[in-house]
Order: structure tokens, then C-alpha cells, then sequence
């Protein structure tokens, strides 16, 4: 079901469609919201159309990154988990038998 979820950046609010759970839309509109402003804090003063863009596309860069490197660590540790459990398997049949 589609929920409508506000996000306000820049001082402006936005207002979006969301196909998932209102209160994971609305996580994820606050962790784009939280690094806009961690990102805006750390630039100097420029508060322009330009600068608000970049900021942004700074923010969804990072959040890009953060994603990317959570999915090789899932991945090594799904195969770690993999080769550990057939090891044990090993193991187990090796002493049942």
C-alpha cells in the first residue's frame, strides 16, 4: 500500500510516494535527512541552489558507499558462514560414522 512520507531538507519539505512500510519510508527519509545536515555542517557558509545540490549528492554518495560496503561484508560473511558450517558437517559425519 502507498504511503505518503515528508522529508524536510533545506528547509523546504517534500513529500513522496512510498510502496514499503511508512515507518521504514520514513527511516530512510530521516538517514538522507540526517547526513544532508551532518554533510551541511561540515561545508562553510554557501547556502546557494548549487551548494544545496552538491550537499545532497554528497549525501546520497555516502549512503551509496555505506550500502556497498555492508553488502561485501555480508557477502564475506554469508561464505564464511557457508565454509564454517560444511566444515562442521565434515565433522559431524567424520565422528558419526
Amino acid at each position: 500500500m502507498e504511503q505518503l512520507v515528508t522529508i524536510e531538507l533545506f528547509g523546504q519539505q517534500h513529500t513522496f510516494k512510498a510502496d514499503s512500510d511508512e515507518n521504514q519510508a520514513k527511516e530512510v527519509a530521516d538517514l538522507l535527512a540526517k547526513e544532508v545536515s551532518r554533510i551541511k555542517s561540515q561545508q562553510t557558509g554557501e547556502s546557494s541552489a548549487a551548494s544545496d545540490f552538491t550537499t545532497l549528492m554528497l549525501a546520497a554518495l555516502n549512503i551509496a558507499h555505506q550500502k556497498l560496503e555492508l553488502e561485501t561484508r555480508y557477502s564475506k560473511f554469508t561464505q564464511d558462514l557457508s565454509e564454517r558450517s560444511q566444515r562442521l558437517i565434515r565433522q559431524l559425519d567424520e565422528n558419526i560414522l
